[in-house]
């Protein structure tokens, strides 16, 4: 009889539990679609804010600037990567198919931008006061990504190098993840 009991109260359980995970709704696509649209405004607004600071370094703001590359760091990596975990068909979204075929890229492009913004705030952590010389790129310094550019993959190199040539690179991988995975 106990185990009756216990055989019908499993039972219970399981049907209890099959119920509340077909209850609990999952993200559908237009919800995941602006889900990551929202957060590529928010990066792109801070990014303004970032660069606006870098033409003209007298307003610049050393928690200003670390908040607004937080804000990046937060949304990239695998945020970014998870909010195109799975093909999202949906009218909404300017992701191109080929996120999926090329995942390995696609990841890599959304933690390199990560790895800036994290460099970006160890930039401001360095420089709580005034912009200093050693933000700024020097002249004929180049920008990197095109011929004459650097990738950095190195954690040390990234954040010995100027935080504007940071700025730059991460505005590059921008530009390729959009280049490579958006459609137009």
């Amino acid at each position: 009889m106990g185990r009756t009991i216990f055989v019908n109260i499993f039972g219970l359980l399981a049907v209890v539990e099959a119920m509340l995970i077909t209850a609990v709704p999952l993200p559908a696509a237009e919800d995941v679609v602006a889900l990551r649209q929202a957060d590529m405004k928010a990066m792109a607004a801070v990014a303004k804010t970032i660069s606006g600071m870098f033409k003209d370094p007298t307003s610049y703001n050393a928690a200003e600037f670390r908040w607004a590359a937080d804000t990046i760091r937060e949304r990239s990596g695998i945020v970014l990567s998870g909010h195109f975990a799975s093909e999202t068909a949906s009218p909404q979204s300017k992701a191109g198919p080929n996120i999926l075929n090329e995942r390995d890229r696609f990841d890599r492009i959304a933690n390199d931008l990560r790895d800036y913004a994290v460099a970006l705030d160890a930039a401001a952590q360095k420089n709580p006061g005034p912009m200093t010389a050693s933000m700024r790129m020097k002249p004929g310094e180049a920008m990197g990504g095109g011929p004459f550019g650097t990738h950095v993959r190195n954690e040390q190199e990234l954040l010995a190098m100027p935080a504007e040539h940071a700025f730059h690179l991460m505005l590059q991988t921008c530009t390729t993840c959009h280049a490579k995975f958006r459609m137009e």
